[in-house]
């Protein structure tokens, strides 16, 4: 604990002994010796002074309304006992110490640097000022700052940070001096909108930050930011140039909980929010957009732990023939990720974060290795079986995805023909001429292409004409749709489709035998779904394929 705070401790202890004892001095005459009711009656009035007294000092924590009006009571009421000749000696010596108190309060307030000669102190060392606004630095705010936080306060802190917006299109227009130029006046704006005791800072670039301390509530920090931001929006002449720029804020108020690393979080979170909302406006810190912030930022780190510690694992949906009594002939590859604490996840939860964060070509390259490494385990066995790879949008714009998938090939030896690399109608046809350059060049490999969810998108017969597609898959939407006997649906028109441009078919979602059955009837050669087998690890797969060929045998 710094010296500063200590005395402010010490201070705020004398302050609450101050309370008590006037409340002591207002409960004297019911405890003086000379009134009847013995010692109970004497004590009984002192105790409830006392319990008043904390009540007193737990209520007033703001304005010190309740504490000034209690000391003003308990002198008025002995100066009148005094003058009525009813002051008893103990008392006297009551309100002497009050006096003293009073005289120690005073001396430890001066003890204590003001706030604002403890800025001043720090700026007189130049390790503590920005040399290009002459305000204090980063370095000085931090020290100040956290020295400010740590002393006990009835009030409270905030934190603006305040961003100017378009600093780089000035520098840019205008050059880096006449930028200079701008962050001076800026900073000079700043440090006039702002009370005498507040500390403005420079950060770094165009960011700035103010530390408001002795606030009743945070709309006065809320007031001060809008304040700021009124006069910044102002043109400013410079070198004969009127030059306007917005700036944003975020401000933040300390809950006594967190140091300034917290604070600033917090102060961060709302100056993003106010330059999502536009710019040019100040924003407050909002707590469930912070802790939605907040478990965005724990779901990117434990998804990077998770793939640095190789939780992830693949595992194999069976594709079956319906010709052949459903004999497993393929398996399409989806990865799931075993987290220590939750299980197994589905990628339906954590695909998306992956792909925001950049990291889908990463998981998806190790996919397709893994995949490719276990299918050939199986071909030993099983000759032709096939290997069903998803292909995702960061993937297929990935310039070494063809590269990449050469080399798979190489190190695992699977033959090409029996890699099925599969991805979606909206990718594919997001741009359609790239797709079909990249996904020509993977043919060249001699690897197949299936159309995954078809006819879900926004897919047209030209579409596949310009698509070296191999495969349709069914989407389940459609199969589910199918009516249990006769009729037409959108199944059938979607294995016509097929067989017009000699494609095959695999209907996906299976859920029953109804459905298998009237698929065969249908003439669609492969399925897959819950109905023949879920997701499950290469172990059961291989299993699976054992038993399938001990009951042909």
């Amino acid at each position: 604990m710094g010296r500063n705070a200590l005395w402010d401790r010490v201070r705020i202890v004398v302050d609450d002994a101050v309370v008590l004892a006037s409340l002591v001095l207002l409960a004297w005459p019911a405890a003086d010796p000379a009134q009847p009711g013995g010692l109970s009656g004497r004590i009984v009035p002192l105790l409830a002074a006392l319990c008043l007294g904390t009540a007193v000092l737990l209520l007033d924590t703001r304005r010190g309304l309740l504490r000034y009006a209690t000391v003003a009571a308990a002198l008025t009421t002995v100066g009148i006992r005094h003058l009525t000749g009813g002051l008893h000696p103990g008392a006297v010596w009551l309100l002497l110490l009050l006096a003293a108190a009073g005289l120690l309060r005073q001396f430890l307030s001066h003890r204590a640097d003001p706030d604002r000669n403890r800025q001043q102190t720090l700026l007189a060392q130049q390790a503590f000022r920005d040399p290009l606004t002459g305000l204090g630095n980063r370095r000085m705010f931090v020290e100040f700052a956290e020295d400010v936080l740590a002393e006990p306060a009835r009030t409270k802190t905030a934190v603006i940070v305040v961003d100017l917006d378009g600093m780089k299109d000035v520098n840019e227009m205008f050059g880096h001096a006449v930028g200079d130029d701008l962050l001076r006046a800026a900073a000079e704006r700043l440090a006039e909108n702002v009370r005498a005791n507040d500390t403005v800072a420079r950060l770094d670039g165009d960011e700035f930050v103010v530390l408001l301390s002795g606030l009743e509530d945070e709309h006065a920090a809320v007031g001060v930011a809008e304040r700021v931001l009124t006069e910044l929006h102002r043109p400013l002449q410079l070198n004969g140039l009127a030059i306007s720029i917005r700036a944003s804020a975020g401000v933040a108020v300390s809950d006594g909980g967190d140091g300034l690393d917290g604070v600033l979080r917090r102060a961060d979170q709302a100056l993003i929010r106010a330059k999502r909302d536009g710019g040019g406006v100040a924003r407050r810190f909002d707590p469930v957009l912070f802790a939605k912030a907040e478990q965005r930022r724990l779901a990117e780190q434990d998804l990077m732990r998770g793939l640095e510690a190789g939780e992830f694992e693949v595992h194999y949906q069976p594709i079956v023939d319906l010709n052949a009594g459903g004999m497993t002939v393929g398996v399409e590859a989806l990865v799931r990720w075993r987290h220590p604490e939750k299980g197994l996840v589905p990628p339906a939860l954590f695909l998306e974060l992956a792909e925001q964060l950049g990291q889908v070509p990463r998981l998806g390259g190790w996919v397709l290795e893994e995949a490719c490494r276990q299918a050939m385990n199986w071909q030993n066995q099983f000759p032709g079986f096939e290997m069903n790879v998803n292909l995702s949008a960061s993937q297929l714009t990935d310039p070494r995805l063809v590269d990449e998938v050469r080399e798979v090939l190489t190190r695992t030896g699977l033959p090409p023909k029996d890699l099925v690399l599969e991805l979606t109608e909206s990718v594919a046809l997001t741009d359609l001429v790239e797709s079909a350059r990249v996904l020509s060049a993977l043919k060249a490999l001699g690897v197949r292409i299936a159309l995954d969810d078809f006819g879900t998108g926004f897919s047209s017969l030209s579409h596949l004409s310009t698509l070296p597609v191999d495969v349709v898959k069914i989407d389940r939407s459609f199969v589910q749709a199918m009516p249990e006997t006769g009729g037409a649906s959108v199944a059938e028109a979607v294995l016509h489709i097929a067989r017009t441009f000699n494609l095959d078919p695999v209907a996906e979602g299976v859920e029953d035998a109804g459905q298998a059955e009237r698929l065969r009837e249908l003439a669609c050669g492969r399925a897959q779904g819950f109905h023949f087998a879920r997701p499950m690890p290469a172990v059961e797969v291989t299993n699976l394929l054992d038993k399938q060929s001990a009951e042909i045998l």
